[in-house]
């Protein structure tokens, strides 16, 4: 009897999920004929078996083992939008899509994406980024909506603009596309949370054109019994500024993948995250920073706290290209270990074609100081109190960095409600 030896493995439960589910709502998909292929092509890299340890991107994160379930793909329920992060903001609820009346903007065009799935116009931007993406492939494959936002040349925003993704259960499939036009300058918000059991992906395209300015902010507040595979795409112009701050407070299941091209000469790119890790969960932040052009700077700084038996991961990778002379990029991970039980896994990398460059990059694991701890509590401070002042200050560095009170202090908020609950 002839065995074939190239035989697919046998799919997992949630594997056999995503295809099921996929049989049973293609034909509500919108697409034209080239869409509808990618839809196909996407189901059968899930079909192929999703990431495992094997898969160098995906080692600390095996999601074949982790993606234990996947909820039905009931119909889409419309969510109420919550209060915004930052008071003031234009909010647009964007749960799988636009449920809800699309605000007006000065100066900005905001617009549902479904009608350019349709039309097949979002076809070749919606293909997975490499054998490794997952999380574009099972994004590809359900989509049915989005929203879609451009910002005119030289506008300044007066308010941020908040894109709420507010699920309640079930499977969510969101796509976010942004362009910042020549010489403007906007704040987003980018807003994960939920009830009940979910599967998430969201998948955001963001273009930072010459000479802009963009601030975009994750909060993640997905509940425990969420798995959330979100990506964030950017591309960022000559003279162009960009910073993404992150904070992931909640999940199951968590992964978060930053994709920036330094595309133009002299931009620059700030990076700012916040992982606050508890009970049995596990959270991974995979960055992958490719300088394309002359002179551009970078700086990553992400700070950990641990409880628990959470795990946690950070992959920051730098490619600086032969053509990136005169690139400056730094990249450092902090961790406070606060569980025996506890774990995170740093895995910086640099990879440098060009010759006149400053690179570096490091990674600290540690304990909170007890010299420090002695000085506070000989001074009064009870022994818990003291912790959490010494495990605040740690995380509130890097959110004070934004430098706007009106993005500090809503941010600081959500890292004393944290703190609330399981401190």
């Amino acid at each position: 009897m002839a065995v074939n030896m190239n035989a697919a493995p046998k799919l997992t439960p949630a594997e056999t999920a995503l295809v099921e589910a996929f049989a049973e709502k293609v034909a509500d998909l919108p697409g034209d004929p080239g869409m509808m292929l990618l839809r196909d092509r996407a189901v059968e890299t899930i079909r192929a078996g999703l990431p495992t340890r094997r898969v160098e991107s995906w080692h600390y994160t095996d999601l074949r083992r982790l993606l234990t379930d996947v909820p039905a793909a009931h119909a889409a329920v419309t969510a109420k939008a919550t209060a915004p992060l930052v008071a003031g903001s234009t909010v647009v609820l964007a749960t799988a899509g636009a449920a809800g009346k699309l605000p007006k903007v000065d100066g900005a065009r905001i617009e549902r994406l479904a009608t350019q799935l349709l039309a097949g116009e979002l076809t070749e931007r919606l293909a997975p980024k490499g054998a490794d993406d997952a999380v574009g492939a099972i994004n590809a494959a359900f989509v049915a909506d989005g929203v879609s936002v451009t910002i005119e040349p030289e506008v300044v925003l007066a308010a941020p603009v908040e894109l709420q993704n507010i699920h309640v259960g079930g499977q969510v499939h969101g796509r976010l596309s942004v362009s910042v036009g020549q010489g403007a300058k906007a704040i987003f918000v980018e807003r994960q949370t939920g009830a009940g059991a979910a599967l998430v992906s969201s998948v955001a395209e963001l273009e930072v054109a010459d000479e802009a300015e963009a601030t975009w902010i994750i909060v993640q507040e997905q509940p425990e019994t969420t798995t959330h595979l979100a990506q964030l795409n950017a591309t960022i112009g000559k003279n162009a500024k960009l910073t993404v701050f992150l904070m992931n407070t909640g999940g199951r299941l968590v992964r978060q993948e930053l994709r920036i091209v330094a595309a133009g000469e002299n931009c620059e790119f700030t990076l700012r995250g916040v992982n606050l890790l508890t009970g049995s969960t596990h959270t991974d932040v995979t960055m992958v920073l490719d300088h394309a052009a002359f002179g551009a700077t970078s700086t990553e700084i992400i700070r950990n706290v641990v409880l628990g038996k959470a795990q946690g991961v950070f992959q920051g990778q730098i490619r600086v290209a032969r053509e990136a002379q005169k690139t400056d990029a730094k990249m450092a991970c902090n961790t406070l270990l606060l569980s025996d039980e506890g774990e995170f896994s740093i895995k910086p990398e640099l990879e440098i074609f060009a010759d006149d460059v400053a690179c570096g990059h490091g990674a600290t694991v540690a304990e909170i100081d007890r010299n420090h701890l002695f000085y506070l509590m000989a001074r009064g401070i009870p022994e818990k109190e003291a912790r959490g002042l010494l495990v605040k200050a740690f995380l509130a560095e890097v959110i004070e960095e934004l430098g706007d009170e009106a993005l500090v202090e809503p941010l600081e908020a959500r890292l004393d409600a944290w703190f609330g609950a399981n401190g």
